[in-house]
């Protein structure tokens, strides 16, 4: 019988020994696996937007209050991204509530996109935040590709209502989405300096 999820210790980014009578370990591990799933989703998802986050900076040359309290917002979202996590760990391993934890999983991953897109389109829209070595027109143009992911998380979240599993799975090909640079490339002495920097 599953244990229910209020029973059990939230792991969050823990990845448990599990604690079986002998010759058990085989099937607690493969029991195991949406912990090990999301696990990986979530970090490689959270990998990227540290990446890409880096890449977004690299390119702004001014900061101003706007643009910090846009980017608190996002940081706000990327640092909720365990709870859902481990809330949809918990509901794929015991067998009902699934379709729910992954709608929830992938509204924290929207608002997470929504925001990350703001910040990006405050900086090309506005007249001095970019670096000079940043084509106006290609930096434009990126803001529908790094958009893009915005209304596919929340057709994931329609998905989840059918099958929390594949819903899990299109968050992954969304990660592997945004593993493409679409932003456009720094001319060579802007590479050098930092936020802030003239």
């Amino acid at each position: 019988m599953v244990s229910s999820p209020s029973q059990r210790p939230s792991s969050y980014w823990k990845l448990k020994v599990p604690d079986v009578e002998p010759g058990g370990l085989s099937d607690a591990l493969i029991e195991s696996w949406p912990s090990y799933a999301t696990y990986v989703v979530s970090f490689l998802t959270i990998g990227i937007i540290w990446v890409n986050h880096h890449a977004v900076l690299d390119r702004i040359r001014n900061v101003n209050r706007p643009l910090l309290f846009m980017n608190l917002v996002f940081l706000m979202a990327v640092a909720a991204i365990p709870f859902p996590t481990a809330l949809l760990a918990d509901y794929l391993q015991a067998g009902y509530d699934e379709s729910l934890a992954a709608a929830v999983y992938g509204g924290t991953m929207a608002v997470m996109g929504v925001t990350f897109g703001a910040i990006w389109a405050y900086a090309v829209l506005s007249e001095d935040l970019l670096h000079e070595g940043v084509d106006p027109e290609r930096a434009r143009g990126s803001l529908w590709i790094f958009a893009a992911g915005s209304p596919l998380y929340v057709l994931a979240i329609g998905v989840s209502l059918l099958s929390a599993t594949l819903a899990l799975a299109m968050y992954a090909l969304l990660a592997l989405f945004y593993l493409f640079d679409a932003l456009p490339p720094l001319k060579q002495g802007d590479e050098e300096k930092g936020v802030g920097e003239t």
